[in-house]
Formats: structure tokens, C-alpha cells, sequence
């Protein structure tokens, strides 16, 4: 069965204890790993959560401990509407069989998506000033900023290595 790694980090992996495993039980699917970490708006918890490959985001907010038992449920349906705004068409039958189950793991310490995610982070602190609170805030609308934010993608520095998000996710979605 395919399953989808999810790789926290320390702060998101003391949250969810019970659902860290030690080790992925399944094959990995097309989409690859997902690095996830927490952050606080309106001191409502809240996750980042980035494909390593194409470093495409998604944005869970107001997580709770009673939504953990679903929390692979809201993860698809998160990434879905997420795609479609987008404007990544895909049906939800095959992005769920894509991502499989979730498997929750340790950090993996992948500096590059850390360090990623750490500046996007910044770029919501500031939207978060303009915005005021949670409820305000257009979470599909600033996603979508953040993944059509140019990217570096590739091992050389030619201007052909940057792209953006949501353009290696069609690529990858589409092979």
C-alpha cells in the first residue's frame, strides 16, 4: 500500500506523540515526502505543511487535539481545495490514492525545506499584521501567494533552475 511520509518537526512532534511512528510502513507514493511544522495565529495552532520536491504548501489552521483522529482526512481535503485554487486540476479519487495513508515521523532535519518553510513563515507574520485575526485572514488566497513565490528547484544557479510551486506540482501530478 502507498503510503505519504510526513516528517515533523521537534516543536509539531511533541504536540502529536501518538501519531509519530518510528518508520514508514509502505511504499513511498509519486508525491514524495511532506516536512510539516507548527505555528501559532491568534494562539490557534496551526500547520505548515511542504512537499520536499516541488515545495508546495498547504496550510491546516486551528488544529486541536480531538482533530488529530482526522487529521489525514483534513490533510487531503486541505490539499485538494488547495490544488483546485490553483488551479491544479485533479480528481480527489486519484489524489487520494496518490498520498495513500499518512505515515507521521520524527524530523528528518532537511535544512533546505526547513529553512524554506521558515521564510514563508515570516512572509505570514506579515500578512498576519494586515489581516488581523485568523478569521480574517484569506488562508487559500495568501497559500497561493506563497506557492506562486518563485522557487529554486534543480542543483545549479541558471535562471532556468527557478519556478515556482504550483507549476512543479502540475508537473509532477501530470507525469
Amino acid at each position: 500500500m502507498i503510503r505519504t511520509p510526513i516528517y515533523t518537526t521537534k516543536k509539531l512532534e511533541k504536540l502529536v506523540k501518538k501519531l509519530i511512528q518510528t518508520k514508514p510502513y509502505g511504499k513511498s507514493g509519486m508525491l514524495g515526502k511532506w516536512n510539516a511544522t507548527l505555528f501559532y495565529i491568534d494562539r490557534k495552532k496551526c500547520w505548515l505543511i511542504t512537499n520536499a520536491t516541488t515545495q508546495y504548501m498547504v496550510i491546516l489552521t486551528d488544529i486541536k487535539a480531538a482533530d488529530l483522529k482526522n487529521i489525514e482526512e483534513i490533510f487531503k481535503n486541505t490539499l485538494y481545495t488547495q490544488l483546485i485554487y490553483d488551479g491544479v486540476l485533479v480528481e480527489f479519487d486519484d489524489l487520494n490514492a496518490l498520498i495513500g495513508g499518512l505515515d507521521f515521523l520524527p524530523t528528518d532535519n532537511d535544512k533546505k525545506t526547513t529553512g524554506f518553510q521558515n521564510h514563508r513563515l515570516q512572509d505570514l507574520d506579515w500578512w498576519k499584521y494586515e489581516f488581523g485575526s485568523l478569521d480574517n485572514m484569506p488562508i487559500k488566497d495568501l497559500t497561493n501567494r506563497m506557492n506562486s513565490s518563485p522557487v529554486h528547484i534543480g542543483e545549479g544557479s541558471k535562471i532556468s533552475d527557478f519556478t515556482d510551486s504550483i507549476t512543479e506540482m502540475k508537473k509532477l501530478l501530470t507525469e
